[in-house]
C-alpha cells in the first residue's frame, strides 16, 4: 500500500511539473508565482493544462440575473482572448465582462445576480455524482446479494459507514444517533471525496474554497440548534447553578458560543486543505524561479512527499469535521437527569 501511494504521489508531482512548465518557465517573477492562486482560487474556466500555445480548458456556463435584461445564458469563453485565454474589461461581451481577477461585472456598472456555474460548483456536482453512483451500486449489491461479504463499491463503503456509525456517532451523540446517521455520512464522503480529487492535478480546490466550508458551517449549526432540547436551551439562557448576577456575562458568551463552533469548523477545513494546495504549489515554483536541476530535484522530493502527507490530511480533515458535528449534537439533544431535591 505504501509503494502505491508513493508511486502515486511521484506520478501527480511529475505531471504537476511537466503542465506547468511550458507556462510558467518564462517571464517575471510574479508570473512565474501566479499559477498558485489561479488554482486556489474559484474561476469561470476549468484549466487542466498547457501545451505550447495550447489551453486545455473547459468554458462554463455563465448564468446572469437582471432586473432590466432578464436571465441571459453565456460561456466563460465569451469573455476571453481566444489566444491566450485571458480574461479582462477588453473583452467585455454583450455588456458584461470577466475582470482579470476573474469577477463578472457589467461595463454599465448596473446590479445583477449571477447564477453562474464556477470550477468549484461543476467540482461538486462530479463528488455528489460519484457518491450517488457508489451508493446505488453499494445499495444493489446487498438487494442482489443479501448480507453477504462485501464486493466493489460496497466492500470501499461498509467499513466508511460502520466507522461513521459506531465510532463518531454512537459515540458522541449517544442514544439518539440513528436519525443523525445519515447525515453524518454524507458529510464524511462529500468532504473525504472533494479532499482527494483536489489532490488531483488540475483539480479544483472545492474543499479549500471558503464558500464551501462555510454551508457546510451553516448546515451543522442549523441541524445542531433545530434538534436543540429544553436542556440545552436552558443551559444556553439560564445556566444552571450560576448565580443570576453571573448570567449577565454568561449568558452572552454562551450566545456567542453558538456562532463560533461552526465557524471554527469552516476556518479549521478551509485553512487545513488551502495551506497544503499552496505548500505543494510553491515548491513547484521554485523551480521556475531558480531554474536550477538541483532545485528541481528536491522539489519534486518535497511535493511527493508533501503529497502522501496531504492524502492523510484529507481524511483527518472529514473525520475531524464530522466528529465536531456530532458533538455538538450530540451536547444538543444530549438528556440530563434532574435532581428533585434541588
Amino acid at each position: 500500500m505504501t509503494r502505491k501511494l508513493l508511486a502515486l504521489s511521484l506520478l501527480f508531482s511529475a505531471f504537476l511539473l511537466i503542465n506547468s512548465t511550458p507556462t510558467f518557465a518564462a517571464g517575471s517573477e510574479e508570473d512565474k508565482t501566479s499559477f498558485i492562486m489561479h488554482h486556489v482560487k474559484d474561476s469561470h474556466e476549468w484549466h487542466f493544462a498547457t501545451f505550447g500555445h495550447t489551453h486545455v480548458t473547459l468554458p462554463l456556463p455563465v448564468i446572469v440575473y437582471s432586473s432590466d435584461r432578464g436571465l441571459e445564458f453565456f460561456k466563460s469563453s465569451d469573455f476571453q482572448n481566444h489566444d491566450t485565454h485571458a480574461f479582462g474589461k477588453e473583452y467585455a461581451h454583450e455588456g458584461y465582462f470577466i475582470d482579470e481577477h476573474d469577477h463578472l461585472g457589467r461595463v454599465d456598472g448596473a446590479s445583477f445576480i449571477e447564477l453562474s456555474i464556477t470550477k468549484n460548483v461543476v467540482m461538486m456536482f462530479l463528488v455528489m455524482i460519484i457518491l450517488a453512483v457508489l451508493a446505488i451500486s453499494a445499495g444493489n449489491y446487498y438487494k442482489k446479494n443479501g448480507a453477504v461479504a462485501p464486493k466493489g463499491p460496497a466492500a470501499l463503503l461498509e467499513p466508511i459507514v460502520i466507522f461513521v456509525r459506531d465510532e463518531i456517532a454512537k459515540n458522541s451523540i449517544g442514544p439518539k444517533y440513528k436519525k443523525f446517521v445519515p447525515y453524518l455520512l454524507t458529510l464524511f464522503l462529500f468532504i473525504w471525496f472533494g479532499n482527494l480529487l483536489g489532490l488531483l492535478p488540475g483539480a479544483a480546490n472545492m474543499t479549500g474554497n471558503i464558500g464551501v466550508t462555510f454551508t457546510l458551517a451553516i448546515l451543522t449549526f442549523i441541524l445542531t440548534n433545530v434538534n436543540g432540547n429544553k436542556d440545552y436551551w436552558k443551559h444556553v439562557f439560564a445556566t444552571p447553578g450560576v448565580p443570576i448576577p453571573m448570567l449577565l456575562i454568561i449568558v452572552p458568551v454562551e450566545i456567542i458560543g453558538l456562532f463560533t463552533k461552526p465557524f471554527a469548523l469552516m476556518v479549521r477545513l478551509f485553512v487545513a486543505i488551502t495551506a497544503g494546495h499552496i505548500v505543494i504549489l510553491g515548491f513547484i515554483a521554485l523551480v521556475f524561479i531558480f531554474e536550477s536541476y538541483a532545485i528541481g530535484v528536491v522539489s519534486t522530493l518535497m511535493v511527493t512527499f508533501i503529497n502522501i502527507i496531504e492524502l492523510l490530511v484529507a481524511t483527518i480533515q472529514a473525520y475531524v469535521f464530522t466528529l465536531f458535528t456530532a458533538m455538538y449534537i450530540g451536547s444538543a439533544v444530549a438528556e440530563h437527569a434532574h435532581d428533585d431535591h434541588h
